[in-house]
């Protein structure tokens, strides 16, 4: 890949990744504490000694213990980012104008040209289709371009020492070590994102052991190295696994009818194409919903922006990150790399997205209502945008759901 090439598809990645380095992280996003409040190197090393013992009946050799974290250090920067995540906030739309974009476009429809034949293979192994393997990729790492320069070791261990999810980067950590052991990587070459995500596609170690393979051949289930076989075959055999139907689309946009029951829009509600259509929904780009299992609704910036019907492959790529954006950004990315329209409806371009103490007024005002948002945490699940539907059908608004400032602000005024 050239230099200017490189370049650019860097600067797409580094835009979004805050949104990216959750890829394969724990699911649940637990949080067991508030970290470690006196973090050091000198701390960490203590804590290497103390915890060598559990990683050697974990099945680590110690050999590959100590020659491994001889050379790992506490990286306080990766403590920042951890500390950091859960305040990111971009809206669905600057979100998929970076992921989504021209560029990103374009170097999309460059890389399935250049590695057609391999696209060729993985698809028929797996059934998935080639544009959804290649979003993953273009998201996660530009195609290649830029998949982390971390070390993996140091990274796992600073945040298993911190304390905050100790438990789950344990486990990833002694993960990444047994592939070490197994020889699939050089120790030097064991690199990603702060959050110890690897390779092409980001997979974190546990993700590796269960899903990667060795589609080139070469004994080495190798997700790191210029060669994107490994990584590209082990995403679709994960994708698989969740069971991807190929053909079948993620979701598309839709137009609703006028006078449409808003209160039908949510993922838990699903109904079969046809009786969508007999609602008067259809595609945006024209012509009829495609035949196929059930579908849902959503609108993530509510009434006001666009809407998407979903069908079960959207639940697949859920596997991969949860948030509705990461999956509509990789939705719509496939469909514009096999030459897919862009999305036609405006975003609400005049809201912002609203700060982690703001989600968490907006659910504390909900809780004091009477309402079940799953708790104070300033994570928006089903919980809390059932609780703002309710709030807003009460009220006589459009029940959407969606956590808007002018949502806040009303709930804040009583």
């Amino acid at each position: 890949m050239k230099t200017t090439v490189k370049a650019a598809a860097l600067a797409l990645l580094l835009a979004i990744a805050p949104a990216a380095a959750q890829t394969l992280e724990d699911p649940e996003g637990t949080i067991l504490g508030e970290g470690r409040k006196d973090g050091s190197e000198a701390g960490f090393r203590q804590w290497v000694t103390d915890f060598r013992g559990k990683a050697l009946q974990a099945g680590v050799p110690a050999a590959t213990w100590d020659r491994a974290l001889r050379e790992a250090h506490f990286l306080p920067e990766v403590v920042e980012r951890d500390r950091r995540q859960t305040e990111f906030t971009k809206t669905i739309w600057d979100y998929l104008d970076v992921a989504v974009s021209e560029d990103r476009v374009a170097l999309g429809q460059t890389a399935l040209a250049a590695n057609a034949a391999l696209f060729d293979r993985i698809e028929a192994a797996y059934g998935v289709d080639r544009e959804v393997v290649a979003a993953i990729w273009g998201l996660e790492s530009a195609y290649g371009a830029y998949r982390g320069t971390t070390p993996t070791v140091s990274a796992l261990a600073t945040l298993a020492y911190d304390v905050r999810r100790a438990a789950f980067f344990e486990t990833q950590l002694i993960q990444a070590l047994k592939i070490l052991d197994e020889g699939h990587v050089a120790p030097e070459d064991m690199l990603g994102s702060w959050a110890g995500a690897m390779g092409h596609t980001q997979f974190m170690p546990s993700s590796w052991a269960e899903f990667a393979v060795d589609f080139n051949g070469d004994g080495r289930r190798d997700i790191w190295g210029d060669d994107p076989a490994d990584a590209l075959a082990s995403t679709a055999n994960y994708l698989a696994h969740w069971g991807w139907t190929k053909g079948q689309p993620w979701g598309l946009e839709v137009r609703l009818p006028e006078g449409f029951d808003y209160d039908q829009t949510t993922e838990r509600v699903k109904k079969p194409v046809a009786d969508w259509r007999a609602m008067g929904v259809a595609p945006m780009a024209g012509g009829t919903l495609p035949e196929g299992p059930e579908g849902s609704i959503i609108l993530p910036a509510g009434h006001t922006g666009p809407a998407f019907l979903i069908f079960p492959n959207f639940q697949v790529i859920e596997r991969y990150n949860l948030a509705d954006a990461y999956v509509i950004g990789i939705g719509h990315l496939a469909d514009r790399l096999a030459g897919g329209p862009a999305i036609a409806a405006p975003w609400p371009r005049q809201w912002r997205a609203l700060t982690l103490e703001e989600r968490k007024d907006l659910q504390s005002l909900l809780v004091a209502l009477g309402h079940d948002t799953g708790g104070v945490d300033g994570r928006i699940g089903p919980k809390t945008i059932a609780s703002v539907k309710a709030w807003q059908k009460a009220r006589g608004d459009v029940p959407d759901g969606y956590p808007s400032p002018d949502v806040l602000a009303a709930l804040r005024d009583g």
